[in-house]
């Protein structure tokens, strides 16, 4: 892929914003993602193509995917493989860094993929990997599983991520002005923005801070997501003692992550300059939840393109051409395309999904009858059984106003709850 390294020389060239996140949705046929997490990471750098900012993504390769989902007789989910192969894709990238894990070195290479816009422009997306002939067997496996193994496992992906990514690009040549955490799975970084900005220890008087913890947030912002308790990373110190060592001494990390445990949310929070919700409402329970942080709103979009199907995308073209770039233009659609032609591109649109309905499930139903979709990561807070509370209710809707319904998920291979 000759062509990526002419385009490689071009991002270094001008400072970047360097955009963290544990999976990151590149491509339907690329499982480096697992849900709305990847979804907003892959359209937040689709955005950065179109808008021409200059901005760079690191994330893991997750060899092995997240899993490739099958239901049993019984309706029970079964997870099996969905190894994928970065070459095909992407191009190796000509550096190595070395991170400390439980007191060895673990090397991570990375691989380039270019995030291409529909019509020009790019953006880089580093994946890192450990599958390296240097590292031992264990540690080849870090970035194989998203969301893999055991908290462990966990805390040395996050590892790899975090301290990881910020040496492979500093490895690589990127200037970068600010660092953007999507979620708290790469809060590392902040500990190794720590450890570059620490004060030499002659400097230091007794009792002022060994790092300059104002410098490092000036670096930082974060995005979080999920205000309830279990979608947010936690690590006993002890654990974190093993795998990561003395990257900062214990009583400060403490201070900035929690007495109890590192809770990477709070490293985060406690971290960044400037910390955004995914929408006001969420906004304004994740200040209730952490008070003392102001957390601004910002509601979550789609890159549209992207979600626009593609008989839409041939009207929106020949009414609207520029729609993708600008979407307020489709505020126009009522007044700019006539109401058949709607119909027209609806009906496609719909044809196309019910085909799929009928090649997965052997289904055969009327492309004339309303259709509701679901398809979300399968999880009890989600709320995936809200349509059927009521039965009853749904029947009676039903016998007046005909339905079918699209229901898809995948739960994680450990929530039991959400299996269910």
């Amino acid at each position: 892929m000759a062509e990526d390294s002419a385009l490689f020389d071009e991002f270094l060239l001008q400072p970047r914003v360097a955009y963290f996140s544990m999976e990151i949705a590149l491509a339907s046929e690329i499982p480096t993602y697992a849900g709305g997490l990847g979804v907003l990471a892959g359209d937040t750098m689709r955005s950065a193509v179109d808008l021409e900012l200059p901005m760079v993504a690191v994330s893991l390769v997750s060899r092995a995917g997240y899993f490739k989902q099958t239901l049993d007789a019984a309706g029970r989910q079964i997870e099996e493989p969905d190894p994928w192969e970065p070459a095909t894709v992407a191009s190796p990238l000509n550096a190595k860094i070395a991170v400390e894990i439980e007191g060895r070195r673990v090397w991570v290479s990375g691989w380039l993929y270019v995030l291409q816009g529909q019509s020009c422009g790019a953006q880089p997306v580093i994946l890192l990997d450990t599958d390296l002939a240097e590292n031992s067997e264990q540690d080849r496996r870090i970035t194989d599983c998203l969301y893999g193994g055991d908290t462990a496992y966990r805390l040395k992906q996050e590892v790899v991520l975090g301290i990881g990514g910020v040496l492979m690009l500093q490895a690589l040549g990127f200037t970068i002005q600010q660092y953007h955490m999507n979620e708290g799975h790469s809060a590392t970084l902040a500990l190794q923005l720590l450890r570059q900005f620490a004060y030499r220890k002659a400097d230091v008087r007794p009792g002022e801070p060994r790092y300059d913890i104002g410098r490092t947030r000036e670096m930082l912002c974060f995005t979080t997501h999920t205000p309830i308790e279990a979608s947010h990373d936690q690590f006993d110190y002890a654990l974190v003692r093993r795998i990561l060592g003395e990257l900062v001494d214990l009583g400060t990390l403490k201070r900035l992550a929690g007495e109890q445990t590192m809770n990477m949310t709070a490293l985060a929070l406690s971290l960044s300059k400037y910390v955004n919700g995914v929408a006001r409402r969420h906004a304004e329970e994740s200040e209730r939840r952490y008070p003392g942080y102001h957390v601004h709103s910002i509601t979550n979009g789609v890159h549209p393109f992207t979600w626009t199907s593609k008989p839409f995308r041939r009207l929106y073209d020949e009414h609207l051409p520029g729609w993708c770039h600008e979407p307020d233009l489709l505020a126009r659609t009522p007044y700019a395309i006539d109401d058949d032609a709607i119909g027209r591109a609806h009906a496609a649109a719909k044809a196309e999904l019910l085909g799929r309905v009928t090649r997965a499930s052997g289904a055969i139903w009327d492309p004339e009858t309303l259709v509701i979709g679901f398809s979300r990561r399968m999880t009890s807070y989600k709320r995936p059984d809200l349509l059927f509370g009521d039965l009853d209710r749904l029947r009676a809707i039903a016998a007046k106003h005909p339905l079918q319904i699209v229901f898809a998920g995948k739960a994680h291979p450990q929530d039991a709850q959400g299996k269910r």
